[in-house]
């Protein structure tokens, strides 16, 4: 199609005036980036104010992610979690080693059980000699009196106490079985304890992500008021809604992002702090068990990743109450 009337143009040359894909996504990208740059820029005009609201917000941030980090050591601080969920089946005299081999087998072959091991009679009477303190007296006996033992390993994904009992209710119907033992008791006042320190962790860390959204909601609330007559100028030369929101979303980003870090320096630092107890108090009962480690890689990408998604949820909470009600008179 070629030129009908004056100031008419085809509909092939409108295609060719539009803009491209990849020049579109060029100019957008380009334009986030300024906004991106351009406000961490306002912030570091302030930094003493931005250090402290940083601050505040790292502090809120540290508490659940530090509790989170102790309560995943807990298996550590009460001892192997493995060694408690082990099972001790104490076999009868009259058994086999044969039998014993072919129960074992059939029993590593169950999904619930990740490892069992054999221990020999004689080799259980041996080791009682030499660590009990009776060597000279269990020699005058002249039989074993102790039984085979089969300790069963339950694997990680049926370790709770109701799947432990069921397991225990099985290998009791062993016939060969004289004896089973395990402190459920035990096992269950230690996921009782777990349980009720996750819901804890999971209580605060609500209560202060919300605490986390006001505090930059509010932060984004004074900068608005403070930017009202420039909001004013940019309205009525036609600047849009999503064009002033903008750097207030990445602002609540910045600070999001600044007090993740706070936060992960602060548990660091926290954790280096308690560990020389813990490794003192480990000491004293000859294990190595009691240690805390540093926050892992997987725990502080989902602190830094948890931080900015609030900066960025309290930002635009903000933003959408209190941008509207800024108009040209």
């Amino acid at each position: 199609m070629t030129k009908t009337r004056t100031g008419e143009v085809s509909s092939v040359q409108l295609r060719q005036l539009k803009p491209s894909f990849s020049s579109r996504f060029k100019e957008f990208f380009v334009r986030h980036l300024q906004v991106f740059f351009y406000s961490l820029g306002l912030l570091s005009r302030t930094p003493f104010a931005t250090l402290m609201t940083a601050a505040a917000l790292g502090i809120a941030l540290a508490l659940p992610a530090g509790l989170y980090v102790i309560l995943d050591h807990a298996s550590q601080l009460s001892g192997d979690i493995n060694s408690i969920n082990q099972i001790s089946l104490f076999m009868k005299k009259d058994v086999s080693e044969k039998t014993l081999l072919k129960i074992q087998k059939k029993l590593q072959a169950y999904p619930e059980i990740a490892q069992v091991k054999h221990i020999d009679r004689d080799a259980a009477l041996q080791e009682f000699q030499d660590n009990s303190g009776f060597g000279d007296a269990l020699k005058a006996l002249k039989d074993n009196p102790l039984p085979d033992l089969l300790v069963v390993y339950p694997s990680l994904t049926h370790n709770d106490p109701q799947q432990i009992n069921t397991l225990l209710i099985d290998l009791k119907k062993i016939k060969q079985v004289k004896l089973v033992q395990l402190d459920i008791q035990w096992l269950q006042r230690l996921y009782a304890i777990l349980h009720i320190g996750q819901r804890g962790v999971l209580i605060i860390g609500s209560l202060l992500a919300l605490a986390v959204l006001l505090i930059v909601g509010n932060t984004i609330r004074l900068a608005i008021e403070n930017r009202r007559s420039e909001i004013v100028v940019m309205k009525l030369i036609g600047g849009t809604n999503s064009f002033i929101r903008r750097p207030f979303l990445y602002t609540g980003f910045w600070y999001g992002l600044l007090g993740s870090l706070i936060a992960i320096l602060l548990v660091n630092i926290s954790l280096i702090i308690i560990n020389d107890p813990l490794a003192h108090l480990s000491s004293l009962y000859d294990s190595d068990l009691f240690s805390l480690g540093l926050m892992g890689i997987n725990i502080s990408a989902t602190l830094l990743l948890s931080g900015c998604l609030l900066g960025l949820l309290g930002a635009g909470m903000a933003v959408g109450k209190h941008l509207k009600d800024i108009e040209p008179k």
